[in-house]
């Protein structure tokens, strides 16, 4: 008798050469495998610790400078140069300085495809379940056995299935979508579990905005999390994998997203959401558009729409890193850049610098930020004195123009802009 088995089952069953279940460990070998200059130096040296000499396949590594980009300090930029001595010796993929996000370059440079397992030495890494494939973030020590073997044991994840009913109402983002799931399932909702986001409400969504779903997977404490890939459009052919109709799964949520509002993440916990409607009037300090979750070209977009034309407020500073330089140089041949400059942001090279506060936009203390990113920790963008707030790039560019959070369909009302964000 067949069982049937989750997504997460199936990739994984044909990784390990067998059929597997939901708490069973399982060897599996990896598609590929990827570290920041968050994480490469230390799963360099325990790469070498363990005797390694080369890589066990260097056209399925990848290595990212992306954490602190530029070089902040002379600390940051041994860091660099050790990665870059160690890529001239031992080969691979590597993206130094202004390149891109991680992330957002093993999606672009076609590094990860459907039904790949891929690990990566970064808490994000199951982004790649846009993608439909099994990604999962690993420490550095994890990471430098898969570069020395091609391969990791994992214990095969139980898996909680979201199904989204109706379609998102006009003007509502991926972000608003995610934004809610994490305050209905709290930080730790899914904690070494899988993730399918399924339902009608995903199929028209493009591969950036399942991109940000996937993304935030990582702040229910989930393993991985896979959106359906009904209607998922990618530059290549490749074969879908579904669930079976009997599949087991641990939860079943169901959510009606057809009335969905803004959503908006209040200081300390990207859990704590409230509609955006309840913050409304809060006045900013300082808005960020970039990051993993959303900073690609629509995201850019979407920013453009409301700042067109206008100036942000002169309390406000409004700081933009893309998602890479493809994306930057897309928003440069078609205008936005200089729509977003004019408007008074400020362009920084692509990369994490102010999400994770290691440099290049630390708040002061008692500021308040309002940020695209994907964490609102007490002292998540480098000063525990600061309070983040966590929206789409719609609501940050909003804020930004209005000096305080406005739900920024109000400032469209009466303009000829079309306002789809999806």
């Amino acid at each position: 008798m067949t069982v049937p088995q989750t997504i997460s089952e199936k990739i994984i069953s044909r990784h390990a050469g067998y059929k597997v279940a939901a708490g069973e460990i399982a060897i599996v070998a990896v598609d590929g495998a990827m570290a920041t200059d968050a994480t490469a130096p230390f799963a360099i040296k325990a790469f070498e610790q363990m005797g390694g000499t080369q890589l066990w396949s260097p056209q399925h590594v990848a290595l990212v400078i992306d954490h602190a980009s530029p070089a902040p300090n002379e600390r940051i930029g041994n860091l660099h140069k050790l990665m870059r001595d160690f890529q001239h010796k031992m080969g691979g993929h590597f993206y130094d300085v202004g390149e891109g996000i991680c992330h957002q370059l093993m999606v672009e440079n076609e590094h990860v495809k459907p039904g790949d397992v891929f690990v990566g030495a970064d808490s994000h890494t199951p982004t790649y379940g846009a993608l439909n494939a099994f990604a999962v973030g690993v420490g550095s020590t994890d990471l430098a056995a898969v570069l020395l073997t091609g391969k990791i044991w994992l214990k095969v994840p139980e898996t909680i299935k979201i199904e989204l009913i109706g379609r998102l109402p006009r003007g509502i983002t991926a972000k608003d979508l995610i934004l809610f799931l994490v305050g209905q399932l709290s930080i730790s909702g899914a904690t070494y579990k899988a993730i399918e986001y399924s339902g009608a409400a995903l199929h028209e969504l493009t591969l950036a905005s399942r991109m940000t779903i996937a993304n935030m997977s990582a702040e229910m404490g989930a393993k991985t999390g896979l959106v359906d890939p009904t209607g998922l459009e990618l530059p290549y052919s490749f074969t879908p994998t579904f669930p079976d109709v009997d599949a087991q799964y641990s939860d079943v949520f169901q959510f009606d997203v057809s009335q969905l509002q803004p959503q908006i993440a209040i200081p300390h916990s990207p859990d704590h959401i409230r509609p955006l409607a309840e913050v409304t009037g809060k006045r900013i300090d300082q808005a960020f558009i970039g990051s993993c979750t959303n900073s690609r070209l629509e995201d850019l977009h979407m920013a453009a729409r409301i700042l067109q034309g206008h100036h942000i407020d002169a309390r406000v500073r409004l700081i933009i890193a893309p998602a890479s330089k493809r994306v930057f140089n897309d928003a440069l041949r078609d205008g936005t850049i200089q729509t977003l400059s004019e408007a008074g942001a400020t362009v920084i090279p692509s990369g994490c610098g102010p999400c994770v506060g290691t440099h290049q936009g630390i708040p002061a203390d008692g500021e308040v930020i309002i940020s695209s990113t994907n964490r609102n920790f007490q002292g998540r963008m480098g000063n525990p004195r600061a309070q983040i707030y966590l929206g789409s790039p719609a609501v940050v560019a909003a804020a930004a123009l209005h000096g305080e959070i406005i739900n920024p369909a109000i400032l469209l009302e009466e303009t000829d802009v079309e306002w789809e964000l999806l």
